[in-house]
């Protein structure tokens, strides 16, 4: 039976797959800043441990907590919106340190065990954000914008010990609590030049447009880990796929 590791489990798209793994059969083990077992169903596959991307030390104890693992999910991540003349540097490295050098040192700390054992399997979860220029989101857009580019560089590294690497873009996610997790780091709010663009932002985003699901985001990791044949790139979501299709 195979294990899979899934960082950001405490809610939205980490906390769906982890239940999806679960639910086929899977070895889980869901990370989390501050662990909470009350989200995920009780089972003797679970294992809920903590880790914080961004502290060295976390991560060394999280491999060892976590022993042999045959896939990496790399969700966790944190949002902001806001123009760039908005964004205080100081927010702007909190989003890379943790979107971006979160994702790969995590990935660093386990792809020794992957390359000895020659087998394993990389999934970064990104953003469809890289797919189109959007307003408002330089700086987001460039801390997974630089996973995507990390991803398919270390794909041909990693090739010759059979380790595949994957990234999964899921597209807007109203049901996740991303907007909630991304306040802190929006409240000054917007610069008065920027306002009315804010304002209109917000707006294109009401009516009946396709969304993604955080069901469909852990379908793609699940076909990720599991088909060899699978895409490089696999977006997740009604609108995800919808703007793939055009890209």
């Amino acid at each position: 039976m195979k294990t899979v590791l899934i960082t950001g489990c405490s809610s939205g798209f980490g906390l769906e797959i982890a239940r999806y793994f679960l639910d086929r059969d899977w070895h889980v083990v869901a990370t989390m800043r501050t662990p909470r077992e009350d989200v995920l169903p009780r089972s003797d596959r679970l294992r809920v441990i903590a880790l914080d991307v961004t502290d060295p030390a976390s991560i060394r104890r999280a491999v060892a907590d976590a022993g042999p693992i045959d896939v990496l999910v790399n969700n966790a991540g944190i949002g902001m919106l806001n123009a760039l003349e908005g964004t205080p540097m100081d927010v702007a490295r909190d989003v890379f340190e943790t979107n971006t050098l979160g994702t790969i040192a995590v990935t660093q700390a386990f792809v020794p065990q992957m390359r000895e054992r020659k087998d394993g399997v990389i999934v970064n979860v990104t953003s469809t954000v890289t797919l189109r220029p959007l307003h408002l989101l330089s700086v987001y857009t460039a801390s997974k914008a630089a996973v995507n580019a990390f991803s398919d560089s270390l794909a041909l590294e990693l090739e010759q010990f059979n380790i595949r690497v994957r990234v999964v873009l899921p597209g807007r996610a109203p049901d996740t609590r991303f907007g909630e997790n991304a306040q802190p780091r929006m409240a000054a709010g917007f610069p008065e030049p920027y306002a009315e663009l804010a304002k209109n932002v917000f707006a294109s985003w009401q009516g009946n447009h396709p969304i993604t699901r955080s069901v469909q985001v852990a379908e793609a990791v699940w076909l990720a880990a599991n088909d060899a044949g699978s895409p490089s790139h696999i977006p997740a979501g009604d609108d995800a796929v919808a703007l793939a299709a055009t890209d």
